[in-house]
C-alpha cells in the first residue's frame, strides 16, 4: 500500500454533518451508563458502603479515560487497516473485534496469564480472582516482563513497517523518513533493527530475566511476521478462497493482535489503580468501545486523509510505546508518561498537518 494516497475501498467519506457525535458515539456511551452502573453495584456488594462504592465508580471512570487516552494512537492505525476492508470485514471488526478486545483481553487474558504461571485450573484463576485479589494482581505483576517483551516487539515491528515502506511518499520527518524509505528495499531491515534492539536490552537484564526477555521477544517477532504472512496470502490470493476471506479476514487477524499488544501493558498497569479483576475489566471495557468509535470517525470522516502527518505521529507513538515496554523491563515507568508521551507526538502531527494544509490550500480542514 502506498501511504499518504486515498485508497479506493472502504465506505464512502460523509459530508460534514452527516454523522454528529452521537452517531458514532451512541453505543460507547450506552456502554458507559451500563458500565458505571455495574461499577456502582460492584462496589456495594464488595464493599456495603456508600464511600467504598463511590471509590469503586470512580477507579472505573479513570481507567477508562486511560484506556482511551494511550489507545488514541491504537485507533489511527486501526483506522489505517480499516479503510482497506470491504463494508462486511469493518462490521465484523466492530462487532466480533469489540467482543475479543473486551471479554478476550480484559478477562480472560489476564485469567490465562495466571492459569499459566501459577499452573492451577482456570476455575482456580478466577476464585482467585474473586477471593483473592492481592494474590492475583502479584501474579499478573512477575508476568509483566513476557508480556512487555512480547507486546513491545510486536508493537516496534508495527511502527518501523509503517517508515521502511519503497512506496511510502508523505514524509513527516523528511530527513528521516526518506532515508528509511530509500533503505527499506533492503530485505528484512526492520527485523534486523528489532532483533539488535532486543538483544541491547537483554545484556541489560540479569541472566533469567535475560532469557525469559528474549524467548518472549522473539515470540512476538515471529507473531507478527506469521500474521504478515497470513494476511497477505488471505487478502491477495485469488484462488481457493472465499470472498469473505479474500475480503478482509486477513487484516481482521492483524487488527486484532495489534489491539492485543496495545492491550497488554494498559491490563497489567491497571492493577495499580486496582487489584479486582471485573473492576478492571469494566473500567478498560469502557475504553475500549470509545476506541472502537473513533476508529469509525476517522475512517468515515476521512481524517487520515485531511491531516496528512496524523498516521505519522501514531506510528511514531506506538515505536515510543515499544521502547516504554522494553524500558519497564528496568524500570518503572507510570502509565500516565506512556499516555502524555504519546498525545505529545499525535498532537505535534495534527499540528505540522494543519501548518501543511494552511500552507498549501490556503485554509484548514
Amino acid at each position: 500500500m502506498t501511504h499518504g494516497t486515498t485508497p479506493s475501498r472502504g465506505p464512502k467519506r460523509q459530508t460534514p454533518g452527516s454523522g454528529g457525535f452521537f452517531h458514532y458515539f451512541f453505543w460507547a456511551l450506552v456502554v458507559t451508563a451500563l458500565g458505571l452502573a455495574l461499577a456502582a453495584f460492584l462496589g456495594w456488594q464488595t464493599t456495603g458502603t456508600l464511600q467504598g462504592t463511590l471509590t469503586v465508580f470512580m477507579i472505573c471512570a479513570i481507567l477508562a479515560v486511560l484506556e482511551i487516552s494511550l489507545s488514541f494512537d491504537n485507533a489511527i492505525v486501526n483506522a489505517n487497516k480499516l479503510k482497506e476492508m470491504t463494508p462486511l470485514w469493518q462490521k465484523r471488526f466492530l462487532t466480533w473485534g469489540i467482543i475479543i478486545a473486551v471479554f478476550g483481553m480484559r478477562i480472560l487474558f489476564p485469567l490465562i496469564i495466571v492459569v499459566v504461571a501459577a499452573g492451577i485450573s482456570p476455575w482456580m484463576a478466577l476464585k482467585l480472582a474473586a477471593t483473592r485479589p492481592e494474590d492475583y494482581a502479584e501474579i499478573m505483576h512477575h508476568a509483566h516482563l513476557p508480556i512487555a517483551a512480547f507486546g513491545g516487539t510486536f508493537l516496534m515491528m508495527v511502527g518501523l513497517h509503517f517508515f521502511f515502506d519503497t512506496e511510502k511518499d508523505v514524509h513527516w520527518l523528511n530527513w528521516l523518513e526518506c532515508r528509511m524509505s530509500r533503505i527499506a528495499s533492503i530485505r528484512s531491515v526492520e527485523v534486523t533493527l528489532v532483533l539488535l534492539i532486543i538483544l541491547g536490552f537483554s545484556t541489560l537484564l540479569p541472566r533469567h530475566s535475560s532469557q525469559l526477555f528474549l524467548w518472549a521477544a522473539v515470540w512476538g517477532l515471529v507473531t507478527f511476521l506469521l500474521v504478515e504472512i497470513l494476511g497477505r496470502a488471505l487478502d491477495h490470493q485469488s484462488s481457493g478462497l472465499s470472498a469473505t476471506a479474500r475480503g478482509g479476514l486477513g487484516a481482521f487477524l492483524y487488527l486484532e493482535v495489534l489491539d492485543a499488544s496495545f492491550s497488554f501493558d494498559g491490563v497489567i498497569g491497571a492493577f495499580a489503580l486496582s487489584q479486582n479483576l471485573f473492576v478492571i475489566a469494566i473500567g478498560l471495557g469502557i475504553g475500549a468501545m470509545y476506541v472502537r468509535s473513533m476508529t469509525v470517525l476517522l475512517v468515515e470522516k476521512g481524517t487520515l486523509t485531511e491531516y496528512r502527518y496524523l498516521e505519522h505521529g501514531a506510528f511514531y507513538a506506538i515505536i515510543a510505546l515499544s521502547v516504554v515496554m522494553f524500558a519497564q523491563a528496568l524500570v518503572e515507568i507510570p502509565e500516565a508518561v506512556t499516555g502524555l508521551g504519546g498525545a505529545v507526538v499525535i498532537g505535534a502531527s495534527l499540528w505540522s498537518s494543519i501548518r501543511w494544509n494552511r500552507r498549501c490550500t490556503g485554509s484548514a480542514p
